[in-house]
């Protein structure tokens, strides 16, 4: 049984707090879904549990069975058993899948895996996601859809076998077909593996999928409720505005770049 424990949790990017005073706790075989308007922190909480530089912890704690997961660099949060797949994976020129993922699992084991085992257990993780066959010879994730890098967060899920798999918007990309292959594989996997996972979704047909057995609704850097699958359907139904009334929260709007005058691309400066 593995505990991740948040208490307090403040984190800032560039001087600007994001996150203001996150208390979560989960554990082996729970599923936690965090939703919440985009812009308020549930990206941010995930990256700062996984250890991104970007994010500056200013203020609480977050523990793994009882270590300081604060004081770990990241690579040794990984191999402590936490799991971060990505909204926006990476494509990694020249670094194929399998040797991707057999120098990742070799880094959290005394022993090097073995060849057979690997290719093992690689070909079973290609088969339960749908994906081509040759996927462990390409290059990692280039010139894959936005479909085939999210499903292949989960084959390194599978094969990583983590404590606690955080998942941010792993949904996004997926067609209707994808949605059902990869809530089904990441619900065998916790089966299998006694796992802990928090999920981000903004979709409630993925987290019907999902079944989570808690709920949080992040606003303003905080979680301000806490439920069951009763609180995904209401906000499925009904938005986030009750919850800003009800609790007397303010959502950030989530900040626009500014767009780009086709006309000012090509201008040539005029002395």
């Amino acid at each position: 049984m593995s505990t991740l424990e948040i208490k307090d949790l403040h984190v800032s990017v560039e001087d600007k707090e994001i996150l203001r005073g996150i208390d979560l706790t989960v554990r082996s075989d729970e599923m936690h879904a965090l939703m919440g308007p985009n812009g308020n922190g549930k990206s941010t909480l995930l990256a700062a549990i996984m250890g991104n530089p970007k994010y500056t912890v200013t203020q609480g704690s977050i523990t793994l069975d009882g270590k300081d997961v604060l004081a770990m660099p990241v690579d040794e949060r990984s191999r402590a058993g936490l799991f971060l797949g990505m909204q926006y994976p990476s494509e990694i020129p020249g670094v194929t899948n399998s040797d991707f993922l057999r120098t990742a699992i070799n880094a959290r084991r005394e022993t090097p895996i073995s060849l057979f085992s690997f290719i093992k257990g690689m070909d079973h993780a290609i088969s339960e996601l749908h994906m081509k066959p040759d996927l462990a010879h390409r290059f990692l994730n280039v010139g894959f859809s936005g479909g085939e890098k999210k499903r292949n967060e989960i084959v390194q899920m599978l094969l990583l076998k983590p404590e606690l798999a955080m998942l941010d918007e792993i949904d996004s990309g997926l067609d209707v077909d994808a949605l059902r292959i990869v809530a089904d594989a990441i619900l065998n996997a916790q089966k299998e593996d006694h796992m802990g996972v928090v999920v981000v979704s903004h979709y409630a047909r993925f987290l019907d999928y999902l079944k989570p057995t808690h709920a949080h609704i992040l606003v303003d850097g905080r979680i301000v409720v806490s439920g069951g699958p009763d609180l995904i359907h209401r906000v499925d139904h009904e938005g986030y505005d009750w919850i800003e009334k009800e609790y007397h929260v303010q959502a950030r709007k989530e900040e626009k770049p500014k767009p780009v005058l086709l006309e000012s691309c090509g201008a040539k400066k005029v002395e």
